[in-house]
């Protein structure tokens, strides 16, 4: 065990920074999730060709791991907040990336629907994990801009993901590159859990001035299995939690699926055009996530209420994502289409941080299991996108605008939970809460 930081501040004595290593590993996993989820899209076409997939079997390959990830969330993130973030996250990445890499060993629909399930269900408690470390090591002021940061790198990692897969599909096989992929996610397990410890004080490098600024989270850190489900189940913060995720992840899940292949079939763009405009949404996602952080904070100074800026940023996020991708599908250039679709996703990322930020803030030391539970709803909508899209290009004859306008009325729907939430107040507190 590592010893334990000193509890007595000197005078004068200025705040280390080891706190934001936790925000240095969360970014690089987020990244490497990312790439290791979105990989598929981009090898999708030599997949279908390889194993003789049909459209709608490719979608079921796709869904696999959409809803294995949505229903392992909620244990993911119970796990971390009863053993911890240090050892839930280092075996659950291990897993996921050995099933990454056994990807690229599937012969058929079955043996790749499998794997892709196998591979979700190992992604499934990252982000609740994450955010538990963050509760824990992070000051309340500093979090909504760390999650701002780790969701600009997951969504920036994805955005590159396309060209990325493109360049090693010249110099490798689809199936070399899953196992490539795979092996990244291992190198990150090893280092995280040599340098993460849950407490923060027993990492012997912070000092007692940065220890003070802990001072609440870090009491946040100790195991329990003792989740409040009553509590979860019967609050309405919580499940209208989870239906404005359901909204956000049905419209974001197409980024990651079929956009690759709306491309080549709806505009007509050669494979290495459509890798790098097909990188557009996720980069100008992460951006929307590092704006909303940023901006988060001076709002609720201003404004005096957290509780409305986060509904400020997921009102206009919704409103602007439902309009932005409605114009994409009367925009004939693919080059202004995909600048429509990719602001479409900016703002679909104002909403994120908030999200998170809430799930903190209402779940305290249940905030693995109250944002795993979020996730899991949340990626219902996901499960439910690509095998939906699939269906509506079958009765529609590959009318792929009819998809953009159901996305777009989901996204609009989604803000309407945010009028009704209270997204600042604990489920420990018995009395409602000033934001």
């Amino acid at each position: 065990m590592a010893t334990q930081a000193p509890d007595r501040v000197n005078a004068g004595e200025r705040p280390t920074h080891v706190r934001y290593g936790v925000i240095v590993f969360a970014v690089a996993l987020a990244v490497v999730t990312y790439i290791d989820r979105v990989c598929i899209s981009q090898a999708a076409p030599a997949i279908v060709r390889d194993l003789k997939l049909s459209p709608v079997q490719m979608s079921y390959a796709f869904t696999a791991f959409i809803w294995a990830y949505a229903l392992f969330e909620v244990p993911g993130g119970f796990l971390g907040d009863w053993m911890g973030p240090r050892r839930v996250l280092m075996r659950i990445v291990l897993w996921w990336s050995v099933f990454t890499a056994a990807t690229g060993w599937a012969w058929n629909l079955a043996s790749l629907t499998v794997t892709r399930a196998l591979f979700g269900a190992g992604e499934a408690g990252c982000f609740p994990n994450l955010t538990k470390a963050f509760t824990t090591w992070l000051p309340h002021e500093e979090r909504a801009r760390a999650q701002g940061i780790m969701w600009l790198s997951a969504r920036w990692g994805g955005a590159f993901t396309p060209y990325l897969v493109y360049l090693v599909l010249q110099l490798v096989s689809w199936r070399r590159a899953f196992e490539i992929f795979g092996a990244v996610g291992i190198v990150w397990a090893v280092l995280f859990y040599r340098w993460y410890r849950d407490n923060p004080k027993d990492n012997r490098h912070m000092n007692a001035a940065e220890l003070a600024l802990l001072r609440g989270s870090d009491e946040l850190a100790h195991g329990h299995s003792n989740v409040p489900w009553g509590k979860i189940l019967r609050s309405p913060t919580v499940w209208l939690l989870c239906a404005q995720y359901f909204c956000l992840s049905y419209g974001w899940y197409f980024y990651i699926t079929w956009l690759p292949t709306y491309l080549k079939e709806a505009r007509h763009l050669e494979i290495s055009m459509g890798a790098a405009l097909a990188g557009l949404p996720l980069f100008l996602g992460g951006l929307g996530s590092l704006v909303c952080g940023m901006v988060s904070g001076p709002i609720a100074r201003r404004t005096g209420s957290v509780a409305f800026t986060r509904k400020l940023m997921a009102c206009v996020g919704f409103t602007a994502a439902s309009g932005l991708l409605v114009l994409s599908v009367h925009l004939s250039n693919p080059v202004a289409a995909m600048l429509a679709m990719g602001f479409a996703s900016f703002a679909n990322d104002l909403v994120m941080p908030g999200s998170w930020g809430a799930c903190m803030d209402v779940g305290g030391k249940y905030a693995g299991t109250v944002s795993a539970t979020m996730n899991m709803l949340g990626n219902a909508g996901g499960g439910a996108s690509p095998i939906a899209i699939a269906y509506i290009l079958r009765w529609t004859h590959n009318n792929w605008d009819m998809t953009f306008y159901v996305s777009a009325a989901v996204y609009f729907m989604g803000s309407f939970f945010w009028l009704f939430m209270d997204p600042v107040t604990p489920l420990e507190r018995a009395e409602p809460a000033k934001a």
